[in-house]
């Protein structure tokens, strides 16, 4: 039987940091859901650096569509969790459905792949995070630290049943370790 990869995201999810690990996932052989707040078309984003800017700039992107809903998720369905970053994390974290979502697969030991702003979305289950060690984008370290965990400078860190990514370009690293973990 196949393996069934769960992605959990929204509008504005960083096109790389979703189509990589979906595209991955399925010419693994796996079962890959997209869930989202509603099911929709998610409208993706480019996050990357131009010179004289501290910060990332946003462009639009790919348009890439959700499969269900994360209230109609039964979690125990899946066997891994990915969770890509960009801005997504920032309010689908305020979705009621997503902490139960995200804590399933910790209390079942399951692979949770988590990058960039992802901490964002671990961050509605600070007692699951506690005393655990993850990467993120630098600009989520308060979130990381806020629930607990240690934030890690390494930009791929795997702890536990947790593979976390700081951002983009640790991708390979990051799909090759969470493939690992689930297989």
């Amino acid at each position: 039987m196949s393996k069934r990869v769960l992605i959990v995201t929204g509008d504005a999810v960083e096109a790389l940091e979703v189509f990589y690990p979906y595209y991955r996932c399925l010419e693994e052989g796996f079962d890959v859901t997209i869930a989202s707040p509603s099911v929709k078309k998610l409208q993706t984003v480019s996050h990357d650096f131009v010179e004289g800017m501290e910060t990332y700039v946003e462009k639009s992107a790919y348009g890439l569509d959700s499969h269900v809903a994360f209230a109609d998720i039964d979690p125990a369905q899946y066997d891994g969790l990915i969770i890509p970053g960009g801005r997504a994390p920032e309010y689908i974290r305020l979705d009621e459905s997503l902490p139960a979502i995200v804590r399933h697969f910790f209390e079942a030991n399951k692979p949770v792949g988590a990058i960039c702003h992802a901490a964002q979305v671990l961050s509605v289950v600070p007692d699951i995070m506690k005393g655990r060690e993850y990467t993120a984008y630098s600009a989520c370290k308060p979130d990381v630290v806020v629930c607990g965990a240690t934030y890690i400078e390494e930009t791929l860190h795997t702890h536990q049943n947790l593979i976390s990514g700081h951002a983009w370009p640790d991708l390979p690293g990051f799909m090759r370790e969470f493939i690992r973990m689930l297989r």
